[in-house]
């Protein structure tokens, strides 16, 4: 265990990101419910959608679990994402998932402004993952993910990976989550020169409360951009809280700091950074929304269904 620990910190102190140009539509959330808390999903073990913030999270779920979720994104974008994970005895548990994204449809012209049509550009990350245990309540797990970019009649691909550690207190309802996305290289560029992936390094914990149906969730992201000093590294966090109101019903909220600076139109920001959500039973159904604010410049809105197969 002691060796796993020491690569993790290996990989936080020698990764590091500077312009990411391309694929950023990775960091997207990917389900209304990990949308709801601000994408602090790093310790998460009860979801599919995990996969895409820690593979290892996988390793905690039980059944065949499937989620589809939709992004109603602002003016024409839209994207949607799929995952499900099986375990198979003897052998592990396997997860799957699809992002994809269409940014709508765009005019063409010339260089002296004439139309001449339009154009579309999309993105889409097919992943295959797989988890196991490496001690008592110790688990890691991986993704490799394939990457097709496209604007227009040009074209890009990249192949990564996502590695992940999560480690369970289940006695005190602890849980803690290490996770590093999107590490890898594009294999094909739009033209000449080739960009890098939006390489994400995250950890975090979750914890449900004892006599208070209450889960809090805690995820510092993006620990491999450089900073002027270690400890601004930690800056980035997102926060999380999910309520349970009976068998069948799930209120939601989330704290993004880093995206409410980011949105700051001079000294408004409005409710940029803060989201909300809710997530109801019917029968053997999971239903999700949430909604995410951007300020000023409006909001994001998620809807989602998951099952067990």
């Amino acid at each position: 265990m002691k060796k796993i620990f020491v690569f993790a910190a290996l990989v936080l102190f020698t990764t590091s990101t500077f312009a990411q140009n391309t694929y950023d539509f990775l960091r997207l959330d990917t389900s209304p419910r990990a949308a709801a808390l601000a994408g602090s999903f790093v310790a998460n073990g009860d979801d599919p959608n995990v996969m895409f913030y820690n593979p290892a999270g996988i390793n905690l779920l039980s059944g065949t679990p499937v989620s589809f979720s939709y992004l109603k994104h602002l003016m024409d974008i839209n994207s949607a994402s799929v995952a499900v994970s099986k375990n198979y005895e003897g052998i592990g548990r396997f997860s799957a998932g699809v992002q994809y994204i269409n940014y709508g449809t765009f005019t063409k012209a010339t260089a002296d402004g004439s139309n001449i049509g339009t154009f579309g550009a999309g993105e889409t990350a097919f992943l295959v993952g797989y988890g196991n245990q490496l001690d008592q309540n110790f688990y890691y797990g991986a993704n490799v993910k394939f990457i097709y970019s496209s604007i227009a009649d040009q074209s890009s691909t990249a192949l990564a990976l996502d590695l992940g550690l999560h480690y369970a207190i289940p006695d005190q309802r602890w849980n803690f989550g290490f996770s590093v996305l999107n590490l890898g290289t594009q294999l094909s560029s739009y033209f000449s020169t080739k960009e890098t992936l939006p390489l994400d390094v995250r950890l975090g914990f979750s914890k449900e409360l004892e006599k208070l149906p209450f889960r809090f969730f805690w995820s510092f992201n993006r620990l491999n951009e450089s900073k002027s000093n270690f400890f601004s590294r930690f800056g980035q966090i997102t926060v999380g809280g999910e309520f349970r109101l009976g068998k069948s019903l799930r209120l939601r909220f989330g704290y993004d700091n880093e995206k409410r600076k980011d949105l700051k139109i001079g000294s408004i920001a409005g409710l940029a950074g803060f989201s909300l959500g809710l997530g109801f039973i019917v029968k053997d159904y999971n239903v999700d929304y949430s909604f995410s604010s951007l300020g000023s410049i409006g909001a994001l809105h998620r809807f989602g269904i998951s099952t067990s197969l």
